[in-house]
């Protein structure tokens, strides 16, 4: 829930239309959560001196404080709560301030994971959390609504129950459990734990290179390089950008959709749920496909949308390991300062045989993260390809933290 008041993002009983609201509830998560990265490119911080990072850590509290009341002053603006002669000043001001304080508290609960008091980072656990609670949500959830069927359950499982009982033509009530469109179906649940086993899969693909010490005769070990060499980063950057594009898109569209440029940049149509879907402009050409249909309808959106995704993640990924000091010469430095080095090699061609491995494996890594988001999308997996990306990445990195906190304090963990 925190998440969400942060996010502004409403609490919407719908199915596939939901990856467009969630794509705008992720901005400012998404925008926090990739900021420390870049502020220590942008200014100049020794991490070994306590005040450079006392500076920077308060730097950052601050720069995500004003990302949340500027994302909170923006919502309100732009009437994703109405219009603000229909709700009131007071109100209007009162919801700014309800959004601001949750950020706050996302802050501080992060604040007290990096602090020791928990594993990782606490903006990756909120954003697992959410994606988590809305796949578990939709999977198991009590509420009923009406079809032009009657009364259904609107969680998947609890319908595939529901139905069998209720239903006299138990064949006819699993093809509804299964492929009924107006609410979650077993379907969507299958491909979406299809999805997480091949990403869990892919974690493990790595190259491991040889590395031996220079000052300890015989230590040898290996470096590994991850065909996920960027991990989840590739997918929220991508995610921070359409995120960001549709905010502002929707707010230029409720005030000047009279503009070209405006036109240009995309074209929103109001549902009845109360959510808008881009249906023109850049905007729509950059959001997945909801079914097989609409690809058929529509060729040239569904090949702009792969080439984007493909591109743009490959793009990131590789810009990513420049600005986060992963790149190749950066690895040879750590390797060098720690007195380590590639079997075989000095420290200039240890640079260039890394250089094989890490670019490669960044692009290589980023697309097929980007075409496992386009093939959960297609397949309708619960919440978006983007959600249960970002989900399986974070959950398997806090399994390897859980696993080397083991390892270091000797197995005394219960489990």
């Amino acid at each position: 829930m925190i998440m969400q008041l942060l996010a502004g993002s409403k609490i919407i009983d719908v199915d596939q239309s939901l990856k467009e609201e969630e794509h705008c509830s992720k901005a400012p998560k998404n925008s926090l959560g990739c900021s420390s990265q870049l502020e220590k490119q942008i200014i100049d911080v020794d991490q070994s001196l306590k005040e450079d990072r006392a500076l920077f850590q308060g730097a950052q509290k601050l720069f995500g404080m004003l990302i949340t009341i500027g994302e909170a002053v923006a919502y309100v603006v732009s009437g994703m709560y109405g219009n603000i002669s229909d709700i009131g000043a007071v109100t209007a001001i009162l919801i700014i301030v309800q959004l601001f304080l949750a950020g706050v508290i996302v802050i501080i609960l992060d604040e007290f994971l990096q602090k020791g008091y928990g594993l990782g980072s606490g903006i990756s656990l909120f954003i697992a959390t959410n994606i988590c609670e809305n796949i578990v949500w939709r999977a198991f959830s009590p509420t009923t609504i009406t079809t032009s069927r009657g009364m259904e359950f609107e969680g998947a499982i609890i319908a595939l129950f529901h139905l069998l009982i209720t239903r006299t033509n138990k064949i006819q009530a699993l093809k509804e459990a299964f492929y009924r469109s107006n609410a979650p179906n077993i379907m969507s649940l299958l491909a979406t734990v299809f999805i997480f086993l091949i990403v869990i899969y892919f974690q493990g693909f790595k190259v491991d290179l040889s590395i031996r010490s220079s000052k300890v005769r015989g230590h040898q070990g290996t470096y590994p390089i991850k065909l996920f060499y960027t991990s989840n980063i590739p997918i929220i950057l991508q995610t921070a950008l359409v995120s960001n594009l549709y905010f502002f898109s929707q707010i230029l569209y409720r005030r000047y959709r009279t503009y070209t440029l405006v036109w240009l940049l995309g074209q929103w149509q109001d549902l009845d749920q109360g959510y808008s879907i881009p249906v023109g402009g850049l905007a729509y050409y950059i959001s997945p496909p909801r079914e097989f249909a609409d690809i058929a309808a529509d060729p040239i959106h569904a090949l702009v949308y792969v080439v984007f995704v493909l591109s743009s993640c490959a793009l990131f990924s590789k810009t990513w390991i420049e600005v986060s000091g992963s790149s190749a010469r950066d690895v040879a430095k750590q390797l060098r300062d720690q007195q380590m080095f590639l079997e075989g090699h000095r420290y200039e061609s240890m640079v260039k045989t890394l250089n094989r491995y890490i670019p490669n494996a960044a692009a290589f890594g980023g697309m097929c993260i980007g075409a496992l988001t386009i093939v959960a999308d297609l397949l309708g997996a619960i919440g978006s390809g983007t959600g249960i990306l970002l989900a399986v990445t974070i959950i398997y990195q806090y399994f390897e933290a859980f696993y080397k906190e083991k390892q270091e304090s000797g197995g005394v963990f219960l489990f």
